[in-house]
């Protein structure tokens, strides 16, 4: 835990500057029942220094770091596909962000990695206790801003059902990357479990993204759907690129990071493709060496086997995972564009694919 004295943090914008207005001090009070209090007269509000060390310093950090902020754009432009009128509220697809920030907290403390965003992970820079309760508040935050919506469609309840199932579907997909051991599963179950967490544990909020975006447009129900299955596909998309991006070193740029899942042995899309790929016994060879990895104690620093075995899989698939993902981005586009017609959103859409597919190295 760093335990260097922190200052107040500054005004921010963006995102994390919706911390400011929850976490105001008059605005809590009410939620302390000071009515109720053996002593009523001691009640008034906490400092903002109080609430900041507590919850606002952890949360600002998450939201102030540099991160793409993709399922923002994504919310807004399938508000537009979806014939919104006037502006798209950014309330959200902030709290889309919100929530994937969140779970990047609570998933780099059941990882155990020690950077996110171009820093040191939450749980190492703030203490685990407090990181892991920010991660799990800012779940209910970014629900009770969807609630307190003002520019919400009428549906209002259904909204956060779909908000609620999302998250419940990232759970479950999180459970299975949590614990599938890859270098245990047979070679013909091996790229169901891997799509299978995949389109739960990413598609289910990239989806959410864009289905909030159809559904503040009014959009009618199949242009609805579409606009959700376009942002499923798309989050399934950029996590395969993720997946062969982190064996040459992360999109970040960060080796320690990009090895976790292999040393982790995470069900991902490199092992799903070498499933489906390889020969029974180079695939066997393969899993066998992931099996030695997973019972050795190594320094990630100094991680040769790690290294070797992402070498191993980049030869046999990495070329062809990359071709395939962009060939799946490019397929859930065109579906997209034969439900929507022709629109000038399209092309928005193209680019931020083809900027997003950079940025994943």
């Amino acid at each position: 835990m760093n335990t260097r004295t922190r200052p107040s943090a500054p005004p921010q914008t963006g995102i994390a500057a919706l911390v400011d207005a929850t976490l105001d001090p008059a605005r809590l009070v009410a939620a302390a029942h000071g009515e109720d209090w053996p002593d009523p007269a001691a009640a008034g509000p906490l400092s903002p220094e109080v609430w900041n060390g507590a919850l606002g310093n952890v949360a600002r950090d998450i939201l102030g770091r540099p991160s793409r902020q993709f399922r923002t754009r994504l919310c807004e432009v399938c508000w537009r596909l979806g014939d919104g009128r006037g502006e798209p509220s950014a309330v959200l697809g902030a709290a889309v962000e919100i929530i994937h920030a969140g779970s990047l907290i609570v998933d780099d403390i059941e990882d155990g990695s020690p950077v996110r965003r171009g820093g040191p992970a939450l749980h190492l820079e703030h203490g685990l206790g407090r990181a892991l309760n920010a991660g799990n508040w800012m779940y209910f935050w970014a629900l009770r801003l969807v609630a307190a919506c003002e520019r919400a469609p009428p549906g209002r309840d259904r909204l956060l059902r779909e908000v609620v199932q999302a998250m419940h579907d990232c759970h479950l997909g999180q459970a299975l990357d949590l614990s599938i051991a890859i270098a245990r599963v047979p070679q013909a179950a091996v790229y169901r479990t891997v799509a299978t967490s995949t389109i739960l544990k990413t598609g289910a909020l990239t989806g959410l993204a864009a289905r909030l975006g159809a559904m503040a447009a009014g959009a009618p129900a199949a242009r609805e759907a579409a606009l959700a299955r376009f942002g499923r596909r798309l989050g399934l998309g950029l996590q395969m690129l993720d997946d062969f991006g982190n064996l040459t070193g992360g999109s970040d740029g960060n080796a320690a990071k990009a090895l976790e899942d292999l040393r982790n042995g995470r069900p991902t899309w490199p092992w799903a493709l070498a499933a489906r790929a390889l020969s029974p016994a180079t695939y066997a060879s393969l899993q066998g060496r992931a099996r030695t990895l997973a019972r050795q104690e190594v320094d990630p620093a100094d991680d040769g086997r790690a290294r070797g075995l992402a070498a191993e899989l980049r030869m046999a698939v990495g070329l062809a995972g990359r071709r395939e993902a962009a060939a799946y981005l490019e397929s859930a586009l065109d579906d997209l564009a034969r439900e929507v017609g022709p629109r000038e959103e399209l092309a928005l859409v193209a680019s931020e694919i083809r900027r997003l597919e950079e940025s994943y190295g």
